[in-house]
């Protein structure tokens, strides 16, 4: 449709609409009003589409796939970011260091590097840590956990990087 025929406008971010239904169920993102709710999970929802989508987490239903990979994913948009593993583009970028990040959640994690922020604590000893994944390796100190195991021996290790260094009893480098 034409530009023309949206007369209906936002009050509040001036989007325009065709008619008035549609810019009613807009405003309900600025009033923050949930008229549609999860029949599984209660969560609300401001429109019926988001909700449709949401279910797929209940269904398991994931309509979209990697036309490389054939991985599949629950949103578009989870396999829009997923694509930038296999073209190799990086759009965000680190103002300090200039490091490239696929994510922009990787990137505001990065940021705790140059600022000192840590703000994944271990609820156990409350060693705090500037990375989610440091944080899950730490875990392992208190649950004894050890995911990684050596293919020679089978000997079992908490960090993948021990395994790495283990190896080299095996393959005869020097240590």
């Amino acid at each position: 449709r034409s530009a023309e025929n949206k007369t209906f406008s936002c009050s509040v971010c001036k989007k325009a609409f065709s008619n008035n239904g549609n810019l009613k169920a807009h405003m309900r993102i600025h009033t923050g009003e949930n008229i549609f709710s999860c029949s599984v999970c209660t969560k609300p929802f401001t429109n019926n589409g988001i909700l449709k989508e949401h279910m797929r987490i209940h269904t398991g239903e994931k309509p979209f796939s990697c036309s490389v990979c054939t991985k599949p994913f629950t949103h578009n948009g989870s396999l829009k970011e997923h694509m930038r593993i296999h073209t190799g583009e990086k759009p965000f970028s680190c103002s300090v260091c200039t490091t490239y990040f696929v994510h922009r959640g990787s990137l505001k994690e990065h940021m705790g590097v140059h600022t000192g922020e840590k703000p994944f604590s271990c609820s156990v000893c409350n060693k705090s840590f500037v990375h989610r994944g440091s944080l899950k390796e730490h875990m392992r100190v208190h649950t004894g956990e050890k995911p990684f195991s050596c293919s020679v021996c089978k000997k079992y290790f908490a960090r993948k990087r021990c395994v790495k260094r283990h190896m080299r009893v095996h393959t005869g480098e020097e240590k």
